[in-house]
């Protein structure tokens, strides 16, 4: 396994060298995986850490083959997810006892609180996806939930 197969972890990426103030208008042209987090591999993106946002963040994710995004809550945001290629199961609720799957094509809201862990239903391919948060932050207001209590 090379060091380019390795999963991406978060590091000090600056991700202003990925974007363009064009004066008002911020454009981010095709970045590839920079940056990792809870086993989800990201492109650079939008947020407060490259624009001027305060409210809003967007990137493309990617979960690889039969990767899990560990349990956690999004505090006091949004989040909207379109799913532009595979399949992911949420486990969700109090101890993520519920499940639903979304499939490419399918958008979903995750409502503010909401303990969940995310799951690539194939051992083969990787999900890609749009991800945006009513949170300029990004992960910073994100908390590991323990699914078992």
């Amino acid at each position: 396994m090379g060091s380019k197969d390795l999963p991406l972890k978060e590091s000090k990426t600056d991700l202003s060298k990925y974007v363009t103030d064009e004066g008002g208008i911020w454009s981010l042209r095709s970045a590839e995986k920079v940056r990792g987090w809870n086993n989800i591999e990201y492109a650079a993106g939008l947020s407060g850490k490259n624009t001027s946002a305060t409210k809003l963040s967007m990137n493309r994710a990617y979960i690889p083959p039969s990767g899990v995004a560990n349990a956690h809550i999004h505090v006091d945001f949004d989040v909207m997810i379109y799913l532009l290629e595979g399949s992911v199961r949420h486990e969700y609720g109090t101890g993520c006892k519920k499940s639903v799957v979304h499939s490419a094509g399918d958008m979903f809201f995750i409502e503010p609180g909401l303990p969940h862990e995310v799951f690539n239903c194939s051992e083969t391919e990787w999900v890609h996806a749009i991800v945006a948060r009513s949170d300029a932050s990004e992960w910073q207001n994100i908390i590991p939930y323990d699914r078992n209590i």
